[in-house]
């Protein structure tokens, strides 16, 4: 009987021995590798997702890292004087903790599409319709990571292969050359056209992801970057004629400034990042890509940047003087101010009394005596952009990751407003050149340009630059990429422009009132951020942090206050002189 009992323990004890070891051997799914996750279409669009989650954080367009091009343009200025001061006075020093920021979140977004296309293969003829979408989206997002680290480090490392990965000695390489990474960013956008469907497919292609217009339109725009205006003229026109989807404009310019499903995603965007709508987000704001709360906001911090401190706002950002004056300088067929103004500055004027949400601030009704402010120190134009400051929608501004009106990042207006610029580079000014800026125009109600009042190539691009495009865009992300691609710190009189636009006065007086730069000699209120510009810093150096701990990375021209016109100049590249419009 012992014998038995015996045998039995024994039999016991080695099925629970084997059962272990099964048990051992299970995949844990909360714990999955690269080995073992990735091998199927399930798994890769999880990784899809990732990869749209890292485009909407702190460092990419969720705040610091839209901001930061705000700033650099002329458009707008640093009211806080504090937080973003370095960026707008263009003099970030390599020990800033913030300018790596941008350069962290764009990484790890090329990391999860790296992995993605790791497991497409190279030959797209072999794959599903679900899987030429997948490594698609893979393609136009790493295209999109590497223009925007182009655009803001000039040199960062070219990383392409998920392998490179695996060792520490590929993990830290070396830099690229600025024209080896907008090489790679052609080829990631040109491949994804070819892979993704259009809006016209419907469903979730017309509500948020990249599609084929999408890749086509960031294509166009990284061949302008290198003044390569013939081959993006195609692509705009291939835009304009449908070719990679259906796009217009929208009749009212308002609709691309405001959330919800009647207005985001409208029939005027190529692609936006997609937050959140006000009331159905979540309490956690996730500042960090290592936050993975189930009760994110999923809302961006924008609104909070420009919002002015009377609401709640931190008071960063307020529009220039030069650019509210120039929407003053030119009404409409019916002698009403530019609707743009509205969407885009929020000041008091008589003409919005019974214009959409009339003269309001959030909640507040504001009266012709109002002095709305950005700064309760230093003042500033209120920018209203991507904020419900003329929505009514709520009467404080709650800080943090909760603005949920989606980016627009690239809009039909845009497509019409560049092909206009690239036929006149190609062909001069052109009667097409004048329609499609007319069309943009005629959208607010503007009068239409005449051909025969442009008479060279350099005034129309002086007006496409200088007025078509700071109306249309005014406080938007990407006048600081358009700065360094038209070489205007490389030219004099460009320079000297762009102080005079950059002008503003530090005073909660007055904030309305035309400034001048010549003034800022003998107005202590007065200051420009392009005074304190340092050669080479139209981009952001590349930290120190990152140069201590990578010996194979070098800085750029920033870090090393270099100048870029002889690169500028040598691939043949002009910029275009300054051109009086009223002349």
């Amino acid at each position: 009987m012992k014998l038995n009992i015996y045998s039995l323990a024994l039999i016991l004890g080695f099925s629970t021995f084997t059962s272990c070891a099964d048990r051992l051997e299970l995949i844990n799914p909360n714990q999955q590798t690269s080995s073992t996750f990735g091998f199927d279409a399930d798994d890769l669009e999880e990784c899809v997702i990732a990869a749209y989650n890292h485009i909407r954080m702190e460092g990419s367009y969720a705040r610091v890292g839209y901001t930061i091009d705000v700033c650099r343009g002329d458009e707008a200025w640093n009211s806080s004087q504090v937080w973003y001061l370095p960026f707008d006075d263009l003099n970030v020093e390599v020990t800033s903790d913030i300018a790596f920021w941008p350069w962290r979140e764009w990484y790890y977004t090329i990391n999860v599409c790296n992995f993605i296309m790791s497991r497409c293969g190279e030959d797209n003829d072999q794959l599903s319709e679900s899987m030429k979408y997948i490594k698609g989206q893979a393609l136009f997002l790493r295209g999109l990571s590497y223009y925007n680290l182009a655009g803001y480090y000039q040199n960062p490392p070219l990383i392409t292969d998920y392998e490179t990965y695996s060792s520490l000695d590929g993990l830290y390489g070396a830099n690229s050359t600025y024209d080896e990474v907008l090489d790679q960013v052609e080829k990631d956008f040109s491949e994804a056209m070819e892979l993704l469907p259009s809006r016209d497919e419907g469903g979730e292609w017309a509500g948020g992801r990249a599609t084929c217009g999408a890749a086509a339109g960031y294509y166009a725009r990284t061949l302008m970057v290198r003044h390569k205006f013939s081959e993006a003229l195609t692509v705009l026109k291939d835009i304009i004629a449908k070719k990679y989807g259906t796009y217009r404009l929208m009749d009212n310019y308002g609709d691309n400034f405001r959330e919800g499903s009647a207005y985001e995603n409208n029939d005027e965007s190529l692609f936006e990042i997609q937050f959140l709508d006000y009331g159905s987000q979540g309490t956690d704001d996730e500042w960090t890509p290592v936050n993975t709360s189930p009760n994110a906001t999923q809302g961006s911090a924008i609104e909070s940047n420009f919002a002015p401190g009377n609401y709640g706002g931190w008071a960063d950002i307020s529009a220039s003087p030069w650019l509210y004056h120039l929407f003053k300088e030119e009404r409409t067929t019916d002698n009403k101010l530019d609707p743009r103004l509205y969407w885009t500055i929020g000041t008091y004027e008589t003409d919005w009394e019974d214009f959409e949400y009339g003269n309001v601030a959030y909640t507040n009704k504001l009266s012709a005596t109002d002095n709305i402010v950005t700064n309760n120190t230093y003042g500033g134009l209120p920018i209203a952009k991507f904020t419900n400051l003329r929505t009514g929608l709520y009467g404080t501004v709650v800080t943090g990751l909760h603005d949920g009106i989606n980016l627009r990042l690239m809009r039909y207006s845009d497509v019409l407003l560049r092909a206009a610029e690239c036929e006149n580079e190609v062909n001069g000014p052109t009667q097409q050149a004048i329609d499609w800026i007319n069309e943009v125009r005629n959208r607010v109600d503007l009068p239409d340009l005449e051909l025969a009042d442009f008479n060279t190539a350099d005034k129309l691009f002086e007006q496409i630059a200088n007025v078509e495009r700071p109306k249309e865009f005014g406080c938007e992300f990407g006048r600081g990429f358009d700065l360094i691609r038209w070489g205007f710190f490389y030219d004099s009189d460009r320079l000297q422009q762009l102080k005079e636009h950059g002008t503003f006065r530090r005073s909660t007086e007055a904030v309305k009132d035309p400034v001048s730069y010549s003034d800022i000699a003998t107005d202590s209120e007065l200051k420009c951020s392009y005074d304190t510009y340092i050669q080479g810093h139209e981009f952001l150096p590349i930290v120190q942090t990152l140069t201590n701990k990578n010996p194979n990375l070098e800085g750029n021209s920033a870090n090393y206050s270099t100048d870029n016109s002889t690169y500028f100049r040598e691939n043949g590249w002009t910029v275009r002189p300054v051109v009086d419009l009223s002349k």
